[in-house]
């Protein structure tokens, strides 16, 4: 049975917050137009939104047009400096992809962010190796419910589950199916009784428990749409 373990991004297998705020504030000074102050709380608090939604609450001063070419033009900005100084990532983090790897699992990251974001994140920590694929909102302009279900169906998941650090991310994977794990590792809490860890080296014995128990059956669905009662 092929099973798959999709990842979150930011606050559960890395902290980039730092390093995004730098490259924002640089890409801001560049331009004399905006008049805008960008802080690590700031950019903590919206990790895991949408794009949309992100342009929406740090640049609402500005009209529609407006926040979303700001947002792209910080993003493109902020993909350059991700693949020059990459990010934090998370305590034991390689050492674990490599042990769900040697478990047999077949390994995938959907976030909400942009197109260029986990291509910086795994070139410059060299991590491609132990994914199989990965999905993201500027990829197909879906919500990340829709992108979680895209990606367990085009690799032919029989079993799997999400491994999030937010309540939109409990959400989305219910959404699409699928059961979610809470990484207490990143910026948010979650309100529903489910599995959880609170450091990443718990998550190979917690997976083979699991799934020995018969959890991480994918909800069927009709082309991506409405779940299906089993």
């Amino acid at each position: 049975m092929k099973t798959g373990v999709l990842f979150d991004l930011d606050g559960t297998l890395w902290d980039s917050s730092r390093e995004v705020t730098i490259s924002w504030k640089e890409a801001l000074d560049k331009r004399p137009d905006v008049h805008k102050e960008i802080t690590t709380e700031m950019v903590q608090s919206v990790m895991g939104k949408s794009m949309y939604d992100i342009a929406d609450i740090l640049f609402a001063e500005y009209d529609l047009d407006t926040r979303r070419e700001l947002l792209n033009y910080c993003c493109q900005e902020e993909n350059k400096y991700i693949l020059c100084h990459g990010g934090q990532l998370l305590e034991g983090l390689e050492e674990t992809l490599k042990q769900l790897k040697e478990q047999g699992y077949h390994l995938f990251i959907v976030s909400n962010c942009q197109v260029g974001y986990i291509e910086a994140f795994l070139e410059y920590h060299n991590l491609s190796s132990y994914f199989d694929d990965f999905e993201s909102f500027g990829a197909t302009g879906r919500e990340k419910g829709y992108n979680i279900r895209l990606t367990a169906d085009r690799n032919h998941l029989e079993q799997a589950v999400y491994v999030g650090d937010t309540q939109g991310d409990y959400l989305a994977a219910t959404e699409a199916g699928m059961d979610f794990i809470h990484a207490r590792t990143g910026y948010g809490a979650v309100e529903a009784e489910v599995k959880f860890i609170t450091r990443l080296p718990e998550l190979p014995e917690l997976l083979r428990t699991y799934f020995a128990q018969g959890f991480g059956q994918i909800t069927a669905k009709d082309e991506l749409g409405n779940c299906e009662t089993q």
